[in-house]
């Protein structure tokens, strides 16, 4: 009796939402009838209490039913696509709050520098020069300098020895810095003479010399000569990128910089052809008061909900300053490591203010780019002087990355309402020298995400990407342990400052959509919103920790429609949280997994002496195993070698993958 009384509840409960959703509907004599229906899962809502449920049913682009097993039946008709998840786990769709989306697909038409030893990076330039037309410009992303042998700013003579005929411009990680050759400096008239402009520095040798790294504002003379990519390409690229987050389960992305003619020639024909079907929350870049962009902000109204609720456009890009690892973000007092210098304030106060103005006047939400501490004290002085010109309700003002702050800054932006956009892998990242940048005294208001969700604050989470790889299980690892993708340090790097896995999940979740004023829409799987989510290969809430950063998706839904399905045909081996590369298959047998030998040992970085058996050594930790040798090629059982190198090995069925934990 009850039983029934709980699906008759359910179906009339799910009726009164959909009238209001549907009016149409009220006229109709049968019942609703979902389009497909998803059961048997572990699903986590994300709502208010944290609740969880076992089906969800969807019509259209909407939720109609979130709960149990029983009242899900209601929803099933003939012609309804019913799903048996079979426990898995699910989480509502992904919000990727900063991010450089058309960045991210161009880096994959150029030279991938991430994280590259320095001379992996020259060889891939050599390769480039030598195919290259003389002249013609090389180009790259992602290298550090932080993660060498040698730490030092790399120089333009090792360019030059590699690419003499052509100019190369490497982009650092971060963004904020390039690096060039000779040729380069060149064709742009820079000499040793050149001043530094507002906001940048040509960076010098001892004896006054160009030492090849530029920061900021400087690089604009060189970024300004290389041809741009076509319409055609720049469409190509935002194609990629959507692929490449539709994989990890991110359905929505915050763009941070989106000119008018990105906006005009490549998102709205690709949605209009329906080819881009990312929800993305466009940055107008503001950088002048005379730019194309300023007179858009002058004319257009803040508007979302393009497109199916694919696009708004209602809020601003600007900069501050740099960045820690460039030396270029603003600070307060002198960097620790370079005693005279305090950064690049990108634009006066003056300046700075007019251009805030500007945008919050017209009713737009800012979303400004501030590292150091005198940047984000400059920024909050300009959001004080203009909200208390023109007090809007709920301006939802955001500091990008807020990395840097004074702790009493910290409460002021926090007292004015003012959102942190911080990206938890930054914090991974940065550690190997921000305290050698700030010191031990200023680290405390840096990065310092226990802190403002403790004075009241949400924090919204994103990856900076493609500044850091846009793999959002990174960012959620980051955040519960504050420890690198290699498990360093082992107790965490300023632990106390660590998010619970439900925080760093609505970092992800509700806490992004309430930063693009979407609460109402998606960040949660609730009747009414849309039925954004993703099926994961494990339980986030509860699988070891070590695991969080190697998780897989599996299935993404965006509005109902299935947009990405993992190919689980081939087993992946998940090494410090990115998949093994390998030339030949693994190979599956029951109970056992075989990977490629040489493709292993060169993967993680061991050496490995080979016979009938092979002695694989990885830090001073030896394993002999027997080798199965298939069409020409060795093979070896993935656990005995991980756990013979004192590694923990997990396999996830749902995924057919394989995670390599930490030494036991």
């Amino acid at each position: 009796m009850r039983k029934g009384f709980g699906r008759l509840t359910a179906m009339l409960l799910a009726l009164v939402m959909l009238v209001s959703l549907f009016p149409t509907l009220a006229l109709a004599a049968e019942p609703v009838v979902a389009d497909s229906v998803y059961r048997n899962g572990n699903i986590y809502t994300v709502d208010e209490a944290f609740s969880t449920a076992t089906a969800l049913a969807i019509k259209g682009d909407r939720l109609i039913y979130v709960g149990g097993e029983a009242g899900v039946d209601a929803f099933i008709g003939p012609n309804t696509k019913v799903t048996d998840l079979g426990g898995k786990t699910v989480i509502p769709g992904l919000i990727e709050s900063h991010m450089h989306i058309n960045g991210l697909g161009e880096s994959l038409l150029i030279i991938d520098a991430f994280w590259k030893p320095k001379d992996v990076i020259l060889e891939a330039v050599k390769a480039e020069a030598e195919k290259a037309e003389p002249g013609a410009w090389i180009q790259g992303r992602g290298w550090m300098n932080t993660v060498w042998e040698n730490t030092d700013y790399p120089t333009k003579e090792e360019l030059d020895a590699v690419a003499p005929n052509n100019p190369v411009y490497l982009t650092r990680a971060d963004g904020h810095m390039c690096w060039v050759n000779s040729k380069a400096f060149e064709l742009a008239g820079i000499t040793k003479d050149t001043p530094d402009p507002q906001g940048g520095e040509y960076l010098k040798t001892e004896d006054g010399e160009l030492l090849g790294c530029v920061t900021d504002t400087a690089m604009y003379p060189i970024s300004g000569l290389i041809p741009g990519f076509s319409i055609e390409q720049k469409r190509e690229a935002l194609l990629l990128a959507q692929e490449q987050l539709f994989s990890y389960g991110l359905t929505s992305a915050m763009n941070a910089g989106t000119s008018v003619e990105y906006l005009n020639e490549v998102y709205k024909p690709l949605y209009e052809n329906g080819s881009l079907k990312l929800r993305s929350y466009l940055l107008i870049s503001l950088s002048s008061l005379e730019s194309p962009e300023a007179e858009y902000l002058r004319t257009t109204k803040p508007e979302g909900g393009f497109y199916d609720n694919h696009m708004d456009v209602r809020s601003v890009k600007l900069f501050s300053d740099g960045s820690l690892g460039a030396r270029s973000a603003a600070m307060l007092e002198d960097y620790s490591d370079r005693a005279g210098h305090t950064g690049n304030n990108r634009f006066t106060d003056e300046q700075m203010y007019e251009l805030v103005k500007l945008a919050y006047d017209n009713g737009y939400q800012m979303g400004s780019h501030a590292i150091g501490d005198a940047a984000n004290h400059q920024l909050l002085d300009c959001y004080e002087k203009v909200m208390a010109e023109n007090p809007r309700e709920d301006p939802r003002l955001r500091i990008e990355h807020f990395q840097i702050l004074t702790l009493d800054d910290i409460q002021r932006a926090i007292d004015m309402g003012v959102l942190p956009s911080m990206q938890t892998t930054h914090a991974t990242s940065d550690m190997l020298m921000a305290e050698d940048r700030i010191g031990t005294e200023r680290i405390k208001g840096a990065y310092a995400w226990r802190t403002i969700i403790d004075k009241g604050s949400i924090i919204l989470n994103g990856t900076d990407a493609p500044v850091e790889l846009v793999n959002p299980y990174h960012s959620l690892y980051a955040a519960v342990t504050r420890k690198s993708r290699l498990g360093e340090p082992p107790e965490g790097w300023h632990p106390d400052q660590c998010m619970t896995r439900e925080e760093a999940l609505r970092s992800y979740t509700s806490w992004g959509a309430y930063g693009e004023f979407n609460e109402d829409l998606k960040g949660t799987l609730e009747v009414g919103k849309l039925a954004d989510f993703v099926v994961l290969d494990r339980d986030y809430m509860t699988c070891p920790e070590e695991d969080i950063k190697d998780i897989q998706a599996l299935l993404t839904v965006s509005g109902g429609e299935v947009v990405y399905t993992r190919d689980t045909s081939t087993p992946a081996v998940i090494w410090n949280g990115l998949p093994l590369t390998f030339n030949s298959k693994p190979i599956t047998e029951p109970g056992a997994i075989y990977v490629p030998l040489n493709d292993t040992v060169n993967g993680i970085g061991a050496a490995v002496v080979a016979g009938k058996e092979a002695t694989v050594t990885l830090n001073d930790k030896s394993v002999t195993l027997p080798v199965k040798t298939v069409d020409g090629v060795d093979y070896v059982g993935v656990r005995a070698l991980f756990e013979g190198l004192g590694r923990n090995v997990t396999w996830y069925a749902g995924s057919n993958s394989v995670s390599i934990g930490w030494l036991k």
